[in-house]
């Protein structure tokens, strides 16, 4: 009989706490920015494993747990907002004690959120191009760029089903950005007028698409709140960058259809 695992070396306690390592302990709000932002690292790993997870009950059919998942990376994006509130009890002069230590580090550099918006179907060739060749981040975000997209499954998923999905969206290349479409809006349209099942999805998808921007909306102020409209770590924009990718729809036809129904 194999001993028993204990609580702590089930989830490698040790290994874990011995992550946060402030660049300087005199300054106590440094401990706190690295907790927040570790713990976003490991939400947006889970929300990756449930969207993959989501998709892969899409492919089998299985929309009532399909939209069971969604509705847990709904509720992982809730905890992920309510984090801010965390991060804005530090004020804009505590977080400028320690800022000039973040050197080039940068949020801009996380490629898992990368991959989040990958997988959504927001793919882009700089945000590839920013991890050298090789490394574990540009091995992922390269796996994620030849892969279909959430939007993707579900319209195989709704071709499955017997709704005519224009064979140019089933066929599409996964690389490019998802448009609205006038085929697919008319489809849409009679799943909402005849089938509330999947009208229960498509809501789902709405839900996230909001959740998402609601996200980056939150992020967009604590970040004018902390450092106003000065430059970002790294030597990103900062606000501005973060402000112009407020509004961008990732199912835009879900969205079209609202003046229709």
């Amino acid at each position: 009989m194999s001993e028993a695992v204990t609580y702590g070396e089930y989830l490698r306690i040790d290994e874990l706490l011995s992550l946060q390592q402030p660049r300087d302990e005199v300054e106590h709000d440094e401990m706190l920015f690295i907790v927040i932002h570790q713990v976003y690292e490991l939400w947006f790993k889970e929300v990756l494993h449930e969207l993959d997870f989501c998709k892969r009950l899409l492919g089998s059919g299985d929309s009532i747990r399909a939209q069971k998942t969604l509705h847990r990376v709904l509720t992982i994006l809730k905890v992920m907002v309510s984090q801010l509130d965390v991060l804005e009890t530090m004020t804009p002069t505590e977080f400028l004690t320690f800022r000039e230590r973040l050197d080039s580090a940068s949020g801009f550099q996380s490629d898992q959120f990368r991959q989040l918006e990958f997988a959504l179907g927001k793919k882009s060739q700089s945000a590839l191009d920013r991890f050298p060749e090789g490394s574990r981040a540009r091995v992922a975000l390269e796996e994620r760029w030849g892969q279909s997209t959430l939007w993707d499954a579900v319209l195989q998923y709704l071709a499955s089903q017997g709704y005519e999905i224009p064979a140019a969206h089933l066929e599409r290349d996964v690389v490019a950005p998802v448009e609205p479409s006038s085929g697919i809006q008319s489809v849409l349209i009679d799943i909402y007028r005849n089938d509330a099942p999947n009208t229960s999805l498509c809501e789902r998808l709405v839900d996230l698409d909001e959740g998402i921007q609601e996200w980056r909306y939150r992020h967009v102020k604590m970040v004018e709140r902390t450092i106003g409209v000065k430059m970002g770590t790294g030597g990103s924009m900062g606000a501005a960058y973060l402000r112009s990718t407020l509004n961008a729809s990732l199912f835009p036809d879900l969205w079209e259809i609202r003046a229709q129904l």
